[in-house]
């Protein structure tokens, strides 16, 4: 069984895989305070009643918790095959940018994963902690994208900077005009949001010559904006795993 690890700065997401199928996946949060003993703990008793782990393959976003991972892997997972998305690694993926160290793992991981799929150019967009726009090139290149400030911490931020307003739960509101605060809130979140992203893929796509293969929605919060996006073409959760699993093949290969 192979084990795939996505380390964000919110919410970690395991997936286990039997051959090209996920048997099963984990979304936890991330405390970059954790040390290697405690993720070893948190990530055995997930794994409690699932077979061996023969291989496993990971990225993260957040560096104190890419040091405890390394330290757990090496401490108690020694001698099983495994892949870090790091400076180094062959991953088949040539980033187009002026500083490609730059550009976070996650993103080349799903560049692989979606152009494996779905072929290029191509979009992804990945609703995390931050919104991420990637573009991918019709040669599997990351051409680069856009960043935006994530649904739940751009909510954040206006609870905590406004007086009279708060988080709310975050679900389709009746209509775009909000009968109350918590509607208009709702409103403003999911189709704001949609409308930012459908005019960035608007914009992205006429660069890119007027039409791409797909564009692909990924992240925890996708499921809150895709429903009401007009660009987006497909869902895949399990976008950033898939590439980890491709990736892991593709360096045993070599």
């Amino acid at each position: 069984m192979l084990l795939t690890i996505d380390i964000g700065n919110t919410n970690t997401v395991l997936g286990l895989y039997d051959g090209e199928s996920l048997v099963h996946s984990w979304r936890v949060k991330t405390d970059a305070r954790s040390t290697a003993d405690e993720l070893h703990a948190l990530y055995r008793a997930l794994l409690i009643d699932a077979p061996q782990i023969s291989g496993i393959s990971a990225c993260s976003t957040v560096p104190a918790a890419l040091r405890e991972l390394r330290l757990m892997i090496s401490n108690y997972w020694t001698g099983i095959p495994c892949v870090i998305v790091e400076p180094g690694v062959k991953t088949g993926v040539s980033v187009v940018t002026d500083n490609p160290k730059e550009v976070g793992s996650d993103r080349i991981v799903n560049t692989l994963a979606a152009f494996h799929q779905f072929g290029g150019p191509c979009i992804v967009v990945d609703f995390g902690t931050s919104t991420n726009i990637d573009v991918v090139s019709d040669k599997g290149e990351f051409l680069g994208g856009a960043l935006a400030p994530g649904v739940e911490i751009s909510l954040d931020a206006l609870a905590s900077r406004a007086a009279q307003l708060r988080t709310v739960e975050l679900t389709r509101p009746r209509a775009a005009i909000g009968k109350n605060t918590v509607e208009a809130l709702q409103s403003g979140l999911l189709f704001g949001f949609a409308g930012q992203v459908d005019g960035l893929v608007t914009r992205i796509i006429a660069e890119l010559g007027g039409s791409v293969a797909a564009v692909v929605a990924t992240g925890g919060l996708a499921s809150f904006i895709v429903p009401e996006s007009s660009t987006i073409t497909h869902h895949e959760p399990e976008l950033t795993l898939n590439g980890l699993r491709l990736l892991f093949d593709r360096v045993q290969a070599q």
